[in-house]
Formats: C-alpha cells, sequence, structure tokens
C-alpha cells in the first residue's frame, strides 16, 4: 500500500480515469477499517474491571475524534503529501487543499477516498496502545499523548514505510530498505506495541496486580469486540489493495485463513498449558492471527497463510505471559499481541514470501535467501525503538506536567467514576422491585471479587 496522492506528484503525467469498482471497494475498506475503532472499543472494555468498562471505551473513541481532526489538519499532508527526507511529507496539502478537485487522483481513485482510507489506520494504530494503561491513565493525559504520538510517531513512520511518489525517491523504509508491510504490520501494529510497552512502564504497575485476579467483567462483550474487528479487517488488509482484483482477493482470502488458524494455533497452546480451551483465548488467537497476516497478506499462499497463523497464534499465546517475568503491566496483552505478532507476520516474508504472491517475492524456503529477512528485522528493529523512545519520552513529560498516573485512591475507587461521573451498570437500580422494607443490596465486581455494599431504602415502594 504505496501511494502518493497529491496533484503536485502527478504534473506532467497522464490523469488515469477514475474506476467506479476501485473507488467504490475503497470507500466500503475505509468504513470496515472504521468499525475496527468500535470493535475495539468492545474487545478492551469487556476485558477490564466492571469499574473501568467507560473510560476503556473512551480512550478508543476519543481517538476518533482527535486524530481526524489532525489528520485533515496536517495529518495527511504529512504523510502522504510530498517528501522531505524521505521520513516525512510536508504542507503542501495541509487542510487537504486541492484534493476535492476532479483532477486530484490516486491511480485508479479519487484522492480523498484514499485520504478517508488512511484516516482509519491513523485512528485506529494510536487506539491499540491504550489497552496496555487499563484502569490507570488520566483522560486528559491520554488525550495529549494520542495527539503528540500520531504526529511524531505514526505520520513519519506512515510515510517511511509507504509513501511513494512516481520516479522519485518514497520513504526510505518501503523504497531504501525495501521492507514489505502491505497492510501495517510494521506502520501500525509493531509502532502501536513498542508504544505501549513504554507506557506501561512509565505509568507502572496496577494497584493489585499479580494479587488480584482482574478478570474480564464480560466476555460476550470481548467476542462481540472481536467479531467486529474481524470483520472490519478485511477492509484493513483486502482494501490495501487499492483496487476490485487479484490482489484483493487473495489477501481477502490469507486473512480469513490464518485468523482461523491462529485461533487453533493458541487454543492447543492454551489446553497443553492450562488444560482448558478459553472464551478469551479463542478472541485474543483471531486477533493474533489477524494481526499477524497483515503484514504479509499480499506475500504468502493461503497454505503459507495457514501455516504463520498457528505458528502465530501459538507464539502469542506464550508471549502474553512474558509481562509477568518481566514485570511490566501490560493490562490487555497489547505487547504480546501486537508487537509480538506484528512483528512474526513481518518477519515470516522472510520465509514464507513467494514471488508467485502480489508483492512478488522469495523468501528463504522460496530461494530467495536471507535477504529479505534481514531487511524485515531492520525495518521493525528501526520503528520500534523510535516508537518506544519517543513513548517513554512522552509519556514521562505529560506524568511530570499534567498528570498521566491517576490517584491510587481513584484508581481502587474506579476510573470511570472519577475521570467521567458514570458507571456502565447501575447495580443499585436492579433491586428497584424490593419494596416495604430496608434491603442490603450486595454487588460483586466480577474482575477482581471485591464487593460492596449498598443500602437502599425501599420502603413502601411500588414496581
Amino acid at each position: 500500500m504505496r501511494t502518493s496522492a497529491t496533484p503536485r506528484s502527478m504534473e506532467g503525467m497522464t490523469l488515469m480515469e477514475i474506476n467506479a469498482g476501485d473507488t467504490a471497494w475503497v470507500l466500503a475498506s475505509a468504513a470496515l477499517v472504521f468499525l475496527m475503532t468500535p470493535g475495539l472499543a468492545f474487545f478492551y472494555g469487556g476485558m477490564v474491571r466492571v469499574k473501568s468498562v467507560l473510560n476503556m471505551m473512551m480512550m478508543s473513541a476519543i481517538t476518533i475524534a482527535v486524530v481526524t481532526v489532525l489528520w485533515v489538519v496536517v495529518g495527511y499532508s504529512l504523510t502522504f503529501g510530498g517528501d522531505t527526507g524521505r521520513v516525512i511529507g510536508d504542507f503542501s496539502v495541509a487542510g487537504l487543499k486541492g484534493l476535492i478537485a476532479p483532477e486530484a487522483v490516486s491511480g485508479t481513485i479519487p484522492t480523498l477516498a484514499f485520504v478517508a482510507f488512511q484516516l482509519m489506520f491513523a485512528i485506529i494504530t494510536p487506539a491499540l496502545i491504550s489497552g496496555a494503561i487499563a484502569d490507570r491513565a488520566t483522560f486528559r493525559g491520554w488525550i495529549v499523548f494520542v495527539a503528540l504520538w500520531t504526529s511524531l510517531v505514526y505520520f513519519p513512520v506512515a510515510h517511511s514505510v509507504w509513501f511513494l511518489d512516481g520516479d522519485n525517491p518514497g520513504g526510505f523504509i518501503g523504497t531504501g530498505i525495501k521492507a514489505i508491510d502491505f497492510a501495517g504490520g510494521t506502520a501500525v501494529h509493531v509502532n502501536a506495541g513498542a508504544a505501549a510497552l513504554a507506557l506501561a512502564i512509565v505509568l507502572g504497575r496496577r494497584v493489585g496486580w499479580r494479587k488480584d485476579p482482574m478478570r474480564p467483567h464480560s466476555l460476550p462483550l470481548v467476542v462481540l469486540g472481536a467479531g467486529l474487528l474481524w470483520f472490519g479487517w478485511f477492509g484493513f488488509n483486502a482494501g490495501s489493495a487499492l483496487s476490485a482484483g487479484t490482489t484483493a482477493a487473495v489477501t481477502f482470502v490469507n486473512t480469513q485463513v490464518a485468523t482461523a488458524a491462529a485461533v487453533i494455533g493458541w487454543l492447543i497452546i492454551e489446553r497443553i498449558r492450562n488444560g482448558k480451551a478459553t472464551t478469551l483465548g479463542m478472541a485474543s488467537g483471531a486477533i493474533a492471527g489477524l494481526v499477524a497476516i497483515t503484514p504479509s497478506c499480499g506475500a504468502v499462499t493461503p497454505v503459507g497463510a495457514l501455516i504463520l497463523g498457528v505458528v502465530a497464534g501459538g507464539i502469542c499465546a506464550f508471549a502474553v505471559s512474558l509481562k509477568y517475568k518481566l514485570g511490566f503491566d501490560d493490562s490487555l496483552d497489547v505487547v504480546g499481541i501486537h508487537l509480538v505478532g506484528g512483528l512474526v507476520g513481518s518477519l515470516a516474508i522472510g520465509f514464507l514470501g513467494t514471488a508467485a504472491a502480489p508483492s512478488a517475492v522469495d523468501g528463504l524456503f522460496y530461494g530467495g535467501g536471507v535477504d529479505q529477512l534481514g531487511r524485515q528485522a531492520l525495518a521493525n528493529v528501526i520503528v520500534g525503538v523510535y516508537s518506544f523512545t519517543v513513548a517513554f519520552i512522552l509519556a514521562k513529560v505529560i506524568d511530570l506536567t499534567i498528570g498521566f498516573r491517576i490517584k491510587e485512591e481513584d484508581e481502587v475507587a474506579g476510573i470511570d467514576q472519577v475521570e467521567h461521573a458514570e458507571t456502565a451498570y447501575d447495580f443499585l437500580a436492579a433491586g428497584s422491585g424490593l419494596r416495604g422494607h430496608s434491603t442490603v443490596v450486595r454487588t460483586e465486581d466480577p474482575i477482581d471479587g471485591d464487593t460492596s455494599d449498598g443500602t437502599a431504602e425501599k420502603e413502601g415502594a411500588k414496581v
């Protein structure tokens, strides 16, 4: 998915005719990718404790507002509007200047269709990070972090990976290192996963981590979120073909195959390790497979996707436990799934890539040697180190200025009430049918087992 979409870049060139089918596919894919962010909100929201549901969902939702504004004002221009040093764009199309004109065409689609599609990637990438700091980040601190990290990290990384301007040199990762990232394994998942690790370290562990169970409060919400993410991911990967053709079909099938295989791979490991195959494991395995196939969906065959899925599911199932051994509190396993899964999927191109696939590169198993494997590894190290470093510095500065970690007593009381003056569920109202006497309504948090008593006076109450 590399393109330049500025009128300036097409001066002197013959404009291609807009293809209605390609345009419809890209716009539909943009809508599918947008759906992934609400899906992520459900997925993350179901995984946290009952006192943190709204805050977790709000952390995903606010990225839609913040990043959309940034994207229109400067984001698209800095990512795809020209080139500065092969690492970032310029301000030539700030405010989407000139992009509503009929001659603003990118390939066979209107430039604005590409703008909309890429916007959805920019939105969900910082949203992924939020899962690592569930229960303990101030909402204002998160908003400031999203704005700064997206501007300083996502825009230049996406430019470096995907920008291509005709015969001119493009982004240094995509056209210099020549690493392949079809739909965002490096630019999205490794990028977000590295930042998530940095934030988990800076904000520290949750109160009661490793002592309280902290179980998901709603597995049905988790499954709903995973289903929406799986559905939207077809737009994420197949939409990155930017046309309705063979490449879209190949990436669509590979996405489905790898995800299904990853579910099986995760559950096998879970069954061996714990003796049970869980609903949470199934959902997590699906996300691991989706993450892993993202960079490689255009580089492998369906059989290669199957192998990748099983391997990625198993590796990520192991990786999520590393936080306990290494001592960092990655609340919802962003590092274990997105950083590790994205890295596995990207490196897999160096092994399973085949010239017969749309990305047209042979990996080690197809006689291509280790050259492409080295390119993939170098690209991910560069992005991972850069993202981690900037995120770490930003988190430190935010915490020392406006505050990023909430107070311990507020975390114990519940971040929903403290940050938003709301609760997801009204447990006291559940006892409103009782009447004729004073009733002690006992509510239980299904995550950590903590209980709280509320006395509800129901003298003479009517049903």
